[in-house]
């Protein structure tokens, strides 16, 4: 496993985008009898992905070396594309184990996206986002790898709204707008899973920051909850503030064993 980046401010993956298609493509080919390192030197050696360049796949196989453990914790997303899971559903599955380690990603979207999600914004500009970054660069605790020049700042707040549109929770190109997004019910059960093997609490489950990137609050999860417990996919009981939640199985990796057989 890549030492952790969860407190690195990077420019060169949120420029390099999202890779959804290239991303599903390498783990949809992945061979776990290989290491990490020769899998992705298939993909340069090879062109899996079918890119322009060789230098395209080369950027391709950095990106997800930075991004993924494919043999450790992000086994079950690999898991998921070999079994030819529907991309749709799988992308907010993606979305989730990208921002376990890439801080700025995260950040931009549990804290400044849903932040304009729920004041209203209508309208969304790079110019925007070059703010939030300003702003961002005076936070302790925060590594930046590099120097940034504006033109680097531009580019990487283009790119963070790129990256949020290309999962569906914004739309437009010159000037983005809030998508009318929900979340499929199996990558609901899927995070579900995932956050409670964090927060053994069931409220803490339903407040977790997690949420935010698919642009739900407590009420929008605690309501898929109750809707789950109608259906009998999973037991959720609430009262005021307290609550008890059991779910179907043990871990996500054990989810996405059933959703794979």
């Amino acid at each position: 496993m890549n030492a952790s980046r969860s407190s690195v401010v990077s420019s060169f993956t949120i420029i390099k985008g999202s890779l959804i298609p290239e991303t599903y493509a390498v783990f949809q080919g992945w061979d776990f009898s290989l290491s990490r390192l020769e899998n992705l030197r298939r993909v340069r050696d090879e062109n899996s992905i079918g890119g322009t360049s060789t230098h395209w796949a080369r950027d391709v196989a950095k990106v997800l070396n930075r991004r993924f453990d494919p043999s450790g914790r992000d086994r079950p997303l690999v898991e998921l594309a070999k079994a030819g899971w529907d991309q749709e559903a799988w992308k907010p599955i993606l979305l989730f184990h990208m921002t376990r380690d890439e801080f700025l990603l995260r950040d931009f979207l549990v804290h400044w996206l849903y932040g304009q999600f729920i004041q209203g914004a209508f309208r969304l500009r790079t110019a925007d986002v070059v703010v939030y970054l300003q702003a961002l660069g005076k936070k302790k605790g925060i590594e930046w790898s590099g120097h940034w020049s504006e033109k680097t700042t531009a580019r990487v707040a283009s790119g963070l709204l790129k990256l949020a549109t290309d999962f569906g929770l914004l739309k437009g190109a010159l000037h983005r707008e809030f998508n009318s997004y929900h979340l499929p019910e199996t990558s609901f059960l899927y995070l579900l899973q995932a956050i409670a093997e964090k927060e053994s609490n069931a409220r803490r489950i339903v407040d977790a920051q997690d949420w935010r990137m698919f642009l739900m609050d407590p009420t929008d999860v605690e309501r898929e909850l109750l809707r789950l417990h109608q259906f009998r996919k999973l037991d959720y009981q609430a009262a005021g503030s307290l609550a008890q939640l059991k779910l179907p199985h043990p871990s996500a990796a054990a989810y996405t064993r059933e959703l794979c057989a």
